[in-house]
């Protein structure tokens, strides 16, 4: 009984959830007061003023211009997010954060939110069968498990009454939560009349918040799995996709292979060939101006290696990777998909890897990776639908930090003003609550609690690839030999043991590893026949 106690209470303090519409904010007395200031069950009293926690305050949203590239105002709930729902929401003080102010902010635990830990992602390659596992369980744990604490919109805001007496908000499993996210902050714009919607608008891609809305997408989905599975060690891993000569996590191992019967589908024996897509059929969206309700809407689809090769010819390389990362600007130009010599644009995969030169038509970089899956992740609203949209956008991830540590740009690299709508540095970032600013998340990974096994240096990496490992297995053997009454000698010799063989494992694998000067490789799986093609849309 005691340790249930002590567990609720870790979820109750330690984790911060940002993504859509909290569940006491998604009423009409919510709408009505445009008010989303929940109570902290910890003192009674709205954000946790009575304790210092943070307090109920005016939303203030940056007036600073926009590009033109979106010329209509006040039709968009998106528009100066969030005041089309919300004017007052809570501010939180110090480390504390949530939409009510009781949880803590990225990287920080503890009753008062005061210890900062430093969890490690790491590359699934590298993690042993039982890891991978669990990860993989973990996520269909997440698809089958309605989300606690947070709901999604079914309407717009005007759909739902002046005076929010109709409110329309829906459930939705932990998985799809963000699969819905991601297709919210990418549709298009409702213009009124059936199909007459604004293509050219995104308030997560094609400029500068692409790497900071992203960066926050993915620890917010961390967070969410950690709190839903109780295993506060979890970390998103990474694939690192450097020179692969095809998809190697696509076995029914990982992230699931081919279907033998039809290569677009995933193979029957891999639990990812059950799920059901939501949030796919853009078209109909438009056409009946309507929001995805995050319905099933059929089977998850990749065909790895059967995209459009004028468009993609391969994966990319790590000298690729590297041109990418030693480009010194951040944003350049018209600060969109056009930028030449803009880190973000040549990372993102508009412009040239080679030269850094937008290139309309190919596909680069972390684009065509999403355009090689030939699938669901082809889809910019869709994409995360396939589980390896969180591998991917891991390693994307990491070059950005790899590109702020070598050139380690001031606050003023990233634009304050004229960036396309949703991505001036003040902006908050669409669409989650509590409040997020585009620029204050232009830093390193450390400032928000975690890091990359590969980034870490050859110490830190035996620390954390082999020999925590280890030490968790002999914490676990520690308590069972104190149940059963063996004298702590045993317990020594059976540390001792295994210390020993993660020591060897680290040195037969550190042998192996590949000279380059960016991180490690191992040696490369072997995929599913690559035959047969697909004609899926592609918009990303």
């Amino acid at each position: 009984m005691r340790s249930k106690v002590v567990f609720f209470l870790l979820l109750h303090l330690f984790w911060t959830c940002v993504c859509q519409f909290p569940r006491p904010c998604a009423n009409s007395e919510g709408l009505r007061t445009k008010e989303c200031c929940p109570i902290w069950d910890g003192d009674g009293s709205a954000c946790g003023a009575l304790s210092g926690r943070g307090f109920c305050t005016e939303v203030l949203v940056s007036d600073e211009p926009h590009g033109p590239q979106y010329p209509h105002s006040g039709i968009d709930d998106r528009e100066r997010w969030p005041l089309a729902f919300f004017n007052r929401t809570c501010r939180c003080a110090g480390n504390y954060g949530g939409f009510n102010c009781g949880e803590c902010r990225f990287g920080y635990w503890g009753t008062n939110c005061a210890e900062y830990r430093e969890s490690v992602r790491r590359n699934i390659l590298t993690m042993s069968p039982a890891e991978q596992q669990k990860f993989i369980s973990y996520l269909n744990l997440a698809k089958n498990t309605i989300n606690r604490d947070y709901v999604i919109a079914t309407a717009t805001r005007a759909e739902m009454g002046e005076n929010g007496e109709n409110p329309m908000f829906s459930d939705i499993n932990t998985y799809d939560l963000f699969v819905w996210v991601h297709y919210y902050v990418s549709r298009d714009t409702f213009l009124g009349g059936p199909g007459n919607v604004w293509r050219d608008i995104d308030f997560a891609h094609e400029s500068a918040a692409f790497l900071p809305w992203h960066r926050v997408f993915l620890t917010n989905w961390e967070n969410e799995i950690r709190k839903l599975t109780g295993d506060f060690n979890f970390t998103i891993p990474y694939w690192d996709w450097r020179d692969a000569p095809n998809c190697e996590v696509c076995t029914d191992a990982l992230m699931g292979g081919r279907s033998s019967l039809n290569p677009n589908l995933i193979s029957p024996a891999s639990i990812f060939s059950s799920w059901k897509v939501v949030c796919t059929k853009l078209e109909e969206y438009n056409n009946r101006e309507a929001l995805c309700n995050a319905t099933g809407e059929g089977p998850l689809l990749r065909n790895p290696g059967n995209q459009d090769r004028n468009r993609v010819p391969r994966l990319p390389t790590t000298a690729e990777v590297e041109f990418t990362v030693s480009i010194p600007n951040y944003e350049t130009g018209a600060l969109d998909r056009f930028a030449n010599m803009s880190f973000r644009n040549v990372l993102e995969g508009f412009a040239s890897p080679s030269t850094g030169l937008a290139v309309p038509g190919q596909s680069t970089m972390h684009n065509s990776l999403h355009m090689y899956m030939n699938g669901s992740m082809s889809s910019v609203q869709g994409s995360a639908n396939d589980p390896i949209f969180l591998l991917h956008h891991a390693f994307v991830d990491s070059i950005f930090e790899r590109w702020l540590r070598t050139h380690q740009p001031p606050r003023s690299s990233y634009p304050r003003a004229n960036a396309p709508i949703g991505h001036n540095d003040g902006y908050y970032m669409v669409p989650f609550l509590p409040l997020y600013r585009n620029g204050d998340y232009f830093v390193s990974n450390k400032a928000l609690g975690y890091e990359y096994a590969y980034l870490l240096d050859p110490g830190q990496r035996f620390v954390q690839e082999f020999l925590t490992p280890y030490l968790q297995q002999a914490q676990q053997i520690w308590q069972w030999l104190l149940g059963a009454g063996i004298l702590g000698g045993a317990i020594v010799a059976i540390i001792a043991v295994l210390l020993v063989v993660a020591r060897r494992k680290w040195k037969r694998n550190h042998k192996r590893k590949r000279a380059s000067s960016y991180g490690e490789r191992q040696p490369l799986l072997q995929s599913s026949s690559e035959e047969g093609s697909a004609s899926f849309q592609t918009t990303m």
